[in-house]
């Protein structure tokens, strides 16, 4: 039986990706070493080490432009599950951040239990969907719009359309998610305006797509069959709840629905005001 004072709760720098890759392998994840790039320069990751150095708890919080952060990467060996390190790792996470700023996570099935005990909140739902293949749909090209690959001068716009989806400000992330990205796309109307963007991110695993933000579904289904038509293999999309049609056209494409699991929030009653243009978030740690 492990000591509980042999484990040291620290904050964890780029020296510890390895280990955190192997803590996220060992509960069948798919952080790879890009991922929990992003993570760090958008936020800090914290988790306790035992006596040989290894790492055995992670608790992740992404923090936004105003008063929005996000928690994810809530990870436990399972050797050492029991000791509430997932709770500790946690709630350090929340302290470093103001009482004032609501704090989101997506809750897996495990750790809804924990949340709800630690003050969270359910507030929505996002829907999981998988294919094993994307296989590119027609009749989808519209005289209306241009799709051009995205460029330094489109940021300020991005950032905009970003936070009005989404509900706070992400520019610091937005601008690592992107360097991160395999693919970052912007819509554009007839005037050349920027109405919309996608991004899309090779994991080990999955092309995961998101965020997606669009002025409605048909303009959602356009960007999604850019960024993935060309991919040969395992496609991943995180759809916020309230996009029906959206999600019929993703089943009807061969996306599967995997789980849905639950939005959480503290410090707040209510997810932020959002403008339901939000197709596809980021990944569940992103919020």
């Amino acid at each position: 039986m492990t000591s509980f004072n042999q484990l040291q709760l620290v904050l964890f720098d780029a020296n510890d990706i390895p280990g955190l890759i192997a803590l996220s392998n060992s509960v069948g994840w798919d952080y790879d070493e890009f991922e929990i790039r992003t993570v760090m320069m958008s936020g800090k990751i914290f988790g306790h080490k035992n006596a040989e150095g290894k790492i055995v708890s992670s608790a992740a919080i992404i923090t936004y432009d105003t008063n929005l952060a996000s928690i994810g990467m809530v990870i436990v060996h399972e050797n050492y599950r029991g000791l509430g390190l997932g709770k500790l790792a946690t709630q350090k996470c929340i302290e470093s951040v103001s009482e004032h700023t609501a704090i989101l996570l997506v809750a897996t099935k495990d750790g809804e239990p924990l949340y709800k005990k630690m003050g969270f909140t359910t507030v929505d739902y996002v829907h999981k969907y998988l294919t094993d293949n994307y296989v590119g749909a027609h009749n989808l090209a519209s005289n209306e719009y241009t799709i051009e690959d995205f460029t330094e001068s489109d940021f300020a716009k991005i950032v905009s359309l970003d936070a009005a989806a989404f509900g706070d400000k992400r520019s610091n992330f937005l601008r690592t998610r992107i360097k991160q990205s395999k693919h970052c796309i912007v819509v554009k109307d007839r005037h050349a305006n920027i109405i919309g963007f996608g991004l899309s991110i090779l994991g080990p695993i999955n092309l995961l797509l998101g965020p997606i933000i669009a002025p409605d579904s048909k303009t959602a289904r356009l960007i999604i069959n850019v960024l993935a038509k060309d991919h040969n293999g395992k496609v991943r999309i995180d759809v916020p709840s309230g996009h029906t049609e959206f999600i019929q056209w993703l089943e009807q494409s061969g996306f599967i629905e995997a789980n849905r699991p639950p939005v959480m929030i503290l410090h707040a009653k209510k997810m932020p005001i959002r403008n339901n243009t939000l197709f596809a978030i980021a990944a569940q740690i992103f919020g």
